[in-house]
């Protein structure tokens, strides 16, 4: 089984992160924030990636440090899990419409972490959430996962709907990378002979 558990703890959050790459995306997600919530549901069924994420911040300043640190510990958990990349795709994309919103994600699961985001949000805010915190997390995930994650929206007029949608392609690409390659058989996908 390919899973992890990982805690982060600071003087602004305590984090707990358990994954299960080979799950059902079966979720538990609780941060006190519950846009976030909801996006982090998304990321675990589309990815079929099975998440329990409880994590208490200090949400009287602001969300911020709550969702960044997710987004490290989370990053941290897929490294773990991932081991030495063994038969994995590491490829992975996904074209996603939602209503207006069409996100396009690929990502290489590298070691090599870099974030291109092309994603112009038109609201500050959904709801009590704010908007610019989605760039935030995953540039923590993408950085201590060590994915090079490249995002792109091609259309959208809705906030949520955009978030959401990005949360989702971010989540199928996500899921083909991680997959078993049968034609694989253990092999590392790379040249280089590490991940």
């Amino acid at each position: 089984m390919r899973t992890a558990t990982l805690t982060h703890k600071t003087a602004e959050t305590d984090v707990s992160v358990t994954i299960n790459l080979d799950g059902t995306g079966i979720y538990d997600n609780k941060t006190g924030v519950g846009f976030f919530d909801h996006m982090l549901d998304q990321l675990s069924r589309h990815a079929l990636i099975d998440m329990t994420i409880h994590a208490t911040g200090d949400l009287h300043i602001d969300d911020h440090h709550t969702v960044e640190d997710v987004g490290i510990t989370l990053g941290q958990a897929l490294a773990t899990a991932l081991g030495d990349k063994r038969g994995i795709r590491r490829y992975g994309s996904c074209l996603l419409a939602m209503d207006d919103a069409q996100v396009r994600t690929a990502l290489d699961l590298s070691a090599r972490p870099f974030l291109v985001w092309n994603v112009d949000l038109p609201t500050a805010k959904v709801g009590a959430f704010d908007t610019e915190l989605v760039r935030e997390f995953f540039q923590a995930f993408s950085t201590h996962g060590g994915i090079t994650l490249h995002v792109d929206m091609l259309h959208g007029v809705n906030s949520h709907h955009i978030v959401e949608a990005t949360f989702k392609s971010v989540a199928r690409a996500l899921r083909e990378a991680v997959e078993h390659d049968p034609r694989m058989a253990g092999e590392l996908p790379s040249t280089k002979g590490a991940l």
